[in-house]
Formats: structure tokens, C-alpha cells, sequence
């Protein structure tokens, strides 16, 4: 350096910037350090379908991963190879890491950003969250929440699934507006159909609720048939 170059002292040399990671502010410099609870969603190229990626991290390792795909079938079964895939590896790791589907990659993508900038579900939880936290958002049964309805400009609308379950029903007063739906939550119908003491058309009935004003009902239609 020319010796008459005036030097100007670097007052910067602070570290990174401090992210809330289980109930603490670390400074995070390697990925080792990351410990978060998450959840991220990303779509495949041509946008035909979505995952859901919720991973639980400790100490950089992802420890517990939950994918959930709504699309084709290349991209459901793709879920199952990046179950195996994920568990054991670093985050970093998993990010470089070809998860078989562009979605989970695109959700992998989505959640590793969240995660190295403390925006978790785990951030304000001391200690984080326990392996198995993940199935929590299952609910009861361990059934993924998903909602699928079809409507058409002179069939109205058609209710075919929701959080509760598989639609069988659909309750319409004398206007022809829903007011309410029968269905059959599916986990609640499995595990009825494996106790001995009831028979089948007992674990169909055990299973079936109603939602709403059902009982007012005008007119009961059948959202897939009519």
C-alpha cells in the first residue's frame, strides 16, 4: 500500500446480527448453530403442484421432517424419497441436496431462509421444540389438513374435503345456499374399523359428523354425484 494512503479504521467487526433462536439471541456463524421449528412451502416448475416442508433442526441436524404434497402423483411418491433423504443432514446439506421433487426443493429453499434468519415457530420457545412436534399439526388423527372444492359457474359450488374430513353430504336451504356438510373423518374411520366389536356399518356411523345447520336442511344433495 502507497505510504501515503490514509488509512481509515474498520469499526464494523461486530458479527452478524442477533436472531431469536429458542427462547435466546445467538449470533449465528455457522450453520451448527441453528436450532428452530419450522414450516415452508414451495411449488414445482410448471406450477402443477405445492409441499408443505416442516422441519425440526438442533444444532444444525435436521432431526424431524413432515412433507406434505398436493399435486401429481411423480411429486406424492417423491415425498416418500425425501423423507429419507432429509433426516441426518445438516441444513446446509439438505439445501444442496436434490430432494427429488422441484417443489420440496422450492419449500427446502424457502425454509432454510426462515430458519437462518430466526423467523421459526421455536424462536420464543425455551429450549425449542421436541422431535415429534410436527405431527401435532396433524391433528388427533395424523391426517394432513386438506381442503379441496370445485365450483362451476352453473353447478355452484361443491364441497369434496375439509380440515374435518371426507365430504359426503352437503345441506342446502330452501335459497339453495349451503348452510352445512355431513362427512367422515377417515383417521377416526380407521381406527373404528380395527375394533373387533363394531361392524363395518357401525365404524362408517361412529365416523360420520355434521358440520353447521345440517339438521335445517331444505335439501340434502351429494357433492359428488349431483
Amino acid at each position: 500500500m502507497d505510504k501515503n494512503t490514509n488509512c481509515v479504521k474498520n469499526m464494523c467487526g461486530y458479527g452478524p446480527s442477533p436472531i431469536p433462536q429458542e427462547g435466546k439471541w445467538d449470533q449465528v456463524k455457522e450453520i451448527t448453530q441453528i436450532s428452530a421449528f419450522s414450516h415452508g412451502c414451495g411449488m414445482c416448475a410448471p406450477q402443477q403442484g405445492a409441499c408443505k416442508l416442516t422441519l425440526n433442526v438442533k444444532n444444525g441436524i435436521i432431526k424431524e421432517a413432515l412433507v406434505e404434497t398436493i399435486g401429481c402423483s411423480g411429486m406424492t411418491h417423491s415425498a416418500a424419497m425425501a423423507g429419507e433423504i432429509l433426516i441426518g443432514k445438516t441444513i446446509l446439506e439438505a439445501l444442496n441436496t436434490d430432494l427429488v421433487c422441484d417443489a420440496i426443493n422450492d419449500a427446502m429453499k424457502n425454509i432454510f431462509l426462515q430458519l437462518v434468519y430466526g423467523r421459526s415457530q421455536s424462536a420464543f420457545s425455551l429450549g425449542g421444540l421436541p422431535v415429534g412436534t410436527s405431527l401435532e399439526d396433524l391433528g388427533k388423527y395424523k391426517t394432513s389438513q386438506v381442503g379441496t372444492i370445485v365450483s362451476t359457474d352453473d353447478g355452484g359450488v361443491k364441497y369434496l374435503n375439509l380440515a374435518e374430513g371426507y365430504i359426503t353430504k352437503m345441506a342446502l336451504d330452501e335459497n339453495g345456499e349451503t348452510i352445512g356438510y355431513e362427512y367422515v373423518n377417515l383417521g377416526l374411520l380407521l381406527k373404528n374399523l380395527q375394533d373387533d366389536s363394531l361392524t363395518k356399518t357401525q365404524a362408517m356411523e361412529k365416523s360420520t359428523k355434521r358440520y353447521g345447520r345440517f339438521d335445517e336442511a331444505a335439501k340434502i344433495v351429494n357433492p359428488r354425484g349431483e
